[in-house]
């Protein structure tokens, strides 16, 4: 039978995707209802767009976020330590440039909807130009990402400002002079409310946890680069040390009025900011507890505490969504992810997912070796284990982290230990990156150049 692969998405996972299975000499076509390659990464500053902020860059360090197939140092020499949204969208179109994607892109094409009428056999209806036609393929392989349908919070009343989830900010400016409120704790929560008090009249950021507040950089040195030298240690071990680093540069939350941390590192998703903090010191954003009630545009909290605003913003994260099947088919928005290696359905062998997996740490390089594994599969060089519904409920019930119980925490692996996980699915010779190694203390500051 003659393999036809539909993948669905041309961001940073479906490119990988796209290259790997084109590596393999197979036949595929990808999808994407955008006009280029990147994803989120293509800044816009359109509302309803899923797309990163003006001021974005990313929050892990360019030496843990890259593809090894194809390093930042092959696509621009001097990048920084945490490259610029721009820059990232120019390295996913170099990287679908270099590996000639483009030719298998059809873009401004959206999939309206997936049936599987068989085994090796689905049915893709898109839309493309208003124009809508069916396709048929033998698998699907669906990299659509998972942070662009937004989770809004519930909360009594009923809010008669402006209220809107982090989906639709996109730059500072349009909120000058107002009087603003950030709902959630998160990276984006953070990166909101730093923006916005350079320019608001006001700005307050409202947490109902505590979270740990981890800085870029630690001595000069990128704060994952800094982890990675851990990675030899469990992970217990390598929690507590990351939760004492933290809380030696920091202090506790209570010295900058924000909640008691209650959680232990990795039980939560880490926010990685350099600026909340300072901020917070220098009076320009104000931390308030959990909200009670709305009241027209009066927020009441929890400690009794009335202010008037003009705009919230809910940054409450997103549900998992793949609005393109039929929630009797397949609905991973609440609950458990029942997927081998994070990618692999328990009963349908042509169906995978790519990138549906949430490190602490970037998700490209593990979405890579996922691609490549899927292409091994179906090129017949690697064959999947037969007891594999006992290992998705093994991964299930012993994650490499016991998070705390919320949709947010559905999907999280450990960065270094699930890179390990899928490098031992790919041939010996397979060749990633130099072995980790153990910390050294001092750490050495980098040869400054004369």
């Amino acid at each position: 039978m003659k393999k036809r692969i539909c993948v669905i998405g041309a961001g940073p996972a479906g490119i990988t995707a796209l290259k790997n299975l084109l590596d393999k000499g197979l036949e595929v076509v990808a999808y994407d209802r955008q006009a280029e390659v990147g994803g989120n990464w293509i800044f816009s500053d359109k509302t309803g767009h899923s797309s990163v902020f003006e001021t974005t860059h990313i929050i892990s360090s360019k030496t843990l976020s890259q593809y090894d197939d194809f390093p930042f140092d092959d696509f621009e020499p001097n990048i920084p330590d945490y490259p610029s949204h721009d820059q990232l969208r120019r390295y996913f179109q170099a990287y679908a440039r270099h590996f000639d994607l483009y030719q298998h892109i059809q873009f401004n094409t959206e999939v309206l909807h997936c049936s599987r009428k068989g085994e090796n056999q689905w049915e893709i209806e898109l839309r493309q130009n208003d124009q809508v036609r069916t396709e048929h393929f033998t698998h699907l392989v669906v990299c659509n990402g998972h942070h662009w349908d937004p989770r809004w919070p519930d909360y009594p009343g009923e809010f008669s400002g402006t209220f809107l989830h982090a989906h639709d900010y996109k730059r500072a400016a349009p909120f000058a002079g107002k009087r603003i409120l950030v709902i959630g704790g998160g990276n984006s929560a953070c990166d909101i409310a730093v923006e916005t008090s350079r320019i608001s009249a006001f700005t307050a950021i409202s947490w109902r946890r505590g979270y740990l507040v981890l800085p870029k950089f630690i001595m000069g040195i990128p704060s994952d680069v800094v982890a990675e030298k851990l990675a030899w240690l469990p992970i217990s071990i390598r929690s507590r040390l990351s939760e004492l680093i933290i809380r030696l540069l920091n202090g506790p939350n209570e010295r900058y009025g924000l909640p008691k941390v209650n959680v232990k590192f990795g039980e939560s998703h880490p926010t990685i900011n350099d600026e909340l903090l300072y901020r917070i010191r220098h009076g320009k954003v104000h931390p308030r507890p959990d909200i009670e009630r709305f009241e027209g545009r009066t927020v009441h909290f929890k400690d009794g505490r009335t202010e008037e605003y003009d705009v919230v913003f809910a940054c409450t994260g997103y549900r998992i969504s793949h609005p393109f099947f039929d929630e009797s088919f397949i609905s991973y928005s609440e609950g458990p992810v029942p997927l081998y290696l994070r990618m692999m359905h328990p009963d349908y062998s042509d169906l995978y997912f790519i990138g549906l997996f949430q490190p602490l740490g970037c998700i490209w390089p593990g979405a890579e070796l996922q691609a490549k594994i899927v292409a091994r599969e179906l090129s017949g060089e690697w064959k999947r284990p037969s007891d594999i519904k006992k290992r998705i409920e093994k991964e299930l019930k012993k994650p490499h982290y016991r998070q705390i119980q919320t949709p947010r925490h559905t999907i999280t692996v450990d960065y270094h230990l699930f890179r390990r996980q899928l490098l031992r699915e790919l041939p010996k010779n397979y060749i990633s990156k130099e072995p980790v190694q153990k910390l050294q203390m001092p750490f050495k500051a980098p040869k400054q150049s004369s």
